[in-house]
């Protein structure tokens, strides 16, 4: 479990990634702050599409912005939701996780403060992975 200064540094960089969330469909808007071994913090927001399967969650929009400068380990994941109730990632994004942070800590957080932690594997259990196809 990573320390609570990071889980702070995270969730704020989340809230502040969701400022710039596209979401005019379903005005849900959801930010991502990814932190990769090196101490990095790469953020991410939901970017909503008319045709709805070619939206990219918060999580997937961090992931593909640090693969693309260059990480592929990452410690931990915040993501921060306008919702009462703390909202878990969707089922792709969980597998998007799995490929390159198995044991990240998700930390799923709301606007109002509340948040949880979970590990990469124990929201996708039995998880189909690379060592899946040998």
């Amino acid at each position: 479990m990573i320390a609570l200064d990071e889980i702070a540094r995270l969730i704020a960089a989340a809230a502040a990634a969701r400022d710039n969330a596209y979401a005019p469909y379903s005005n849900f808007r959801v930010g991502a702050a990814l932190l990769t071994d090196t101490g990095v913090v790469v953020t991410g927001c939901n970017i909503e599409n008319v045709s709805y399967g070619a939206t990219l969650c918060a999580e997937r929009t961090a992931v593909a912005k640090a693969v693309s400068e260059g990480h592929r380990c990452f410690r931990a994941i915040a993501v921060v939701y306008d919702a009462v109730a703390l909202a878990r990632p969707c089922g792709l994004c969980r597998q998007v996780l799995m490929e390159f942070a198995p044991d990240a800590d998700v930390i799923m957080a709301n606007t109002a403060g509340a948040y949880e932690c979970e590990s990469v594997r124990a929201l996708l259990p039995a998880a189909f992975s690379p060592n899946s196809i040998g």
